[in-house]
């Protein structure tokens, strides 16, 4: 009985690997990308390149076990969900607000260290980030909050309104 149940494993195992997820690859031109309006500093976009654009763009970098499923899968789920939160190709597609949020979260989550994930930095130790790299992102992101805010004027009460 535990023979079968291991060959019917087995086969369902080898089966799922023809069942792949869709990848997150993009050669189309990107122009709702955060640096066609905002300064994106070389230090910056090389840790944005490095840490962030495999789950927050339109282009993630496969491992070799990208190819195996269940794994796949995860990975899929993970660069979706990712990309749900923030994807710096299409941040210009953002309304104003949602965009000034983002950007704070960024800065948020970098400081808190909760981005990039433990998960992500176990395998990609390229992407831990020093104390430096993340206050350097931290700052750039609430850069680019402050001139959004200027821009919309958002965070600034109507002077015109009667109390």
């Amino acid at each position: 009985m535990l023979k079968k149940i291991g060959y019917g494993a087995l086969a369902a195992l080898l089966i799922i690997q023809f069942i792949k997820p869709a990848r997150n690859i993009s050669d189309a031109p990107t122009p709702n990308d955060i640096s066609n309006k905002y300064a994106v500093p070389a230090d910056v976009a090389a840790i944005l390149k490095t840490t962030c654009y495999d789950c927050h763009s339109n282009n993630t970098r496969y491992p070799w076990y990208a190819n195996i499923q269940p794994v796949a899968w995860w990975l899929a789920d993970h660069v979706d969900e990712g990309k749900r939160e923030i994807n710096f190709n299409e941040f210009l597609s953002y309304k104003p607000k949602k965009a000034h949020h983002k950007m704070e979260e960024v800065a948020e989550m970098v400081n808190e260290g909760e981005m990039p994930l433990q998960s992500y930095t176990i395998v990609h130790r390229d992407a831990s980030l020093s104390d430096a790299q993340r206050k350097l992102l931290a700052d750039w992101a609430l850069g680019v909050m402050q001139e959004i805010a200027t821009e919309h004027n958002l965070g600034k009460k109507d002077s015109t309104a009667t109390h």
